[in-house]
């Protein structure tokens, strides 16, 4: 049998590389080649699961965006993102460039207007994966399990590696591209790839559904409450809102239209309130755990959301508070764990001073209170998350004394993992939780307790979460994305 690297290799033919000084018209160039090289790969993966295998390779490349600098620019210090910090060559795999059209228009415009120079368009050196062309190009083509073909798929076609598809770049590692060229974006076209593939798996949408503003949740209650807004706000033509879209890509425009759902749903079932230019909110039930939300925000975040935040239960760990007050998160305790290995727990997760304001105007707005007299239903302070829902059943004392230490005034499973993720991953958070219990004070989350509570509570907390989500759409992005999430050497791209 012959070795699979001496099999010859059919490539499609591709523009040689350009160079562009207008966004659109690079983003165009983009979206060409990615067509070129995924419909190349679906059609002779096609005709390979016809045929058989015919003794030949096929591969074809993401393209990329490169920018080459001699110069220090002299940009707005004011802005965290939209240029290089200093001379040299950097690029970016790019994927689905469909999708990311607007994105790519505005990061690539930012940099011609900061460095003056072109940017270049091309073949980069990095393979497609044929499971990767195939999902681009719909459903009704799938790459089967390995075993299933009559040969080993991966003698004639790349496959996703996991070597190339990891978060070195926004972890900080010194990622640099095999011929040196440092990164322009905070993920590469692989890793993208990968998560999108995931995102379709867990919440059963397309990707191409999430909006710009994210609110993650821990209870189904939330998701009830969030069709009823989404009807309520579709049946005002003023509102902007255009759809909703629930699990398995079911639609709905009309707001008595029925809303079709699948028997069985995805783990994280997602609800997205649409508006044409992709700023509406889309709502994920991430269930309950730090591992589910580092699972949801990881994928979540190549899409390059404004901002996610947590609207959820927690635990009121002071005797003064109530069931159904307010809990504005300024400060986390991190005993999650999820995330020691890429975010050390001595990492300060700093409040964001745009997403606080937004969140305190929105509850001050929906209760009708303001100033001091908002302190009875709302505390801010610090948040503890934790990996063991059932905490209270062990030794209290030093779970209690960490608690103590810390100042922390409520606690969960879920919030500092998000929070800290969207450090992590340059995406504005926040949060905002609901006392649902207080097990230190003998109030325990039980269903008779708990009844009215949320019936009354979490229609309103949900909307909080909503207005503060429209006052953060109608900032400036360069507002919004703060420089206290950029390191000392940045992506130029958001």
């Amino acid at each position: 049998m012959q070795d699979a690297a001496d099999l010859p290799l059919e490539m499609p033919g591709q523009p040689d590389p350009e160079a562009f000084t207008d966004a659109t018209a690079a983003v165009a160039r983009l979206c060409e080649l990615y067509e070129n090289s995924t419909t190349f790969l679906r059609r002779k993966f096609s005709e390979t699961i016809r045929q058989g295998a015919q003794g030949r390779r096929y591969r074809a490349m993401y393209p990329e965006i490169r920018l080459t600098t001699t110069s220090y620019a002299q940009v707005d210090s004011r802005l965290s993102f939209g240029h290089v910090a200093e001379p040299g060559t950097f690029a970016a795999t790019i994927t689905r460039p469909d999708l990311f059209a607007h994105y790519l228009k505005q990061q690539i415009g930012l940099l011609l207007e900061n460095h003056g120079v072109p940017v270049l368009i091309g073949p980069s050196q990095t393979p497609v994966p044929v499971h990767f062309a195939v999902a681009a190009g719909g459903a009704e083509v799938t790459v089967p399990q390995e075993g299933v073909l009559d040969f080993p798929l991966r003698d004639v076609f790349d496959v996703p590696d996991l070597n190339i598809t990891h978060d070195d770049i926004v972890n900080g590692l010194s990622f640099t591209y095999p011929d040196g060229a440092r990164p322009l974006a905070p993920f590469t076209a692989q890793r993208v790839d990968y998560s999108l593939a995931r995102l379709s798996h867990y919440t059963a949408t397309s990707p191409e559904h999430f909006q710009n503003h994210v609110l993650f949740t821990n209870y189904q209650f939330y998701v009830e409450e969030f069709e009823a807004h989404a009807r309520k706000v579709l049946a005002d033509p003023e509102s902007g809102y255009t759809a909703l879209v629930g699990p398995g890509n079911a639609k709905i425009t009309a707001p008595d239209a029925p809303l079709p759902l699948p028997d069985k749903l995805p783990q994280m079932p997602t609800f997205h309130l649409k508006r044409p230019d992709g700023q509406g909110v889309t709502l994920v039930n991430i269930g309950v755990g730090p591992s589910n939300a580092k699972t949801a925000t990881d994928h979540i975040a190549v899409l390059r959301p404004h901002a996610w935040l947590m609207v959820g239960h927690c635990a009121g760990l002071r005797n003064s508070q109530r069931l159904g007050d307010f809990v504005l998160a300024h400060a986390y305790l991190r005993e999650d764990h999820v995330l020691d290995d890429d975010l050390p727990v001595w990492v300060p997760i700093p409040a964001l001073a745009e997403i606080q304001i937004a969140l305190e105007q929105a509850v001050a707005e929906l209760t009708r209170l303001e100033g001091y007299g908002l302190k009875r239903i709302m505390r801010t302070g610090t948040v503890a998350t934790i990996d063991n829902r059932n905490w209270e059943l062990r030794d209290q004392s030093g779970p209690v004394q960490r608690l103590s230490q810390s100042r922390a005034i409520a606690l969960d499973m879920e919030s500092a993992t998000i929070a800290a993720n969207g450090f992590r991953f340059r995406v504005p958070y926040g949060t905002l939780l609901c006392v649902s219990d207080k097990p230190l004070h003998g109030e325990l989350k039980l269903p008779g307790m708990a009844s009215d509570f949320y019936r009354t509570q979490v229609s309103r907390h949900l909307a909080i979460g909503i207005r503060a989500m429209e006052t953060l759409r109608d900032m400036p992005l360069e507002r919004i994305h703060s420089r206290k999430l950029r390191s000392f050497e940045e992506t130029a791209f958001l």
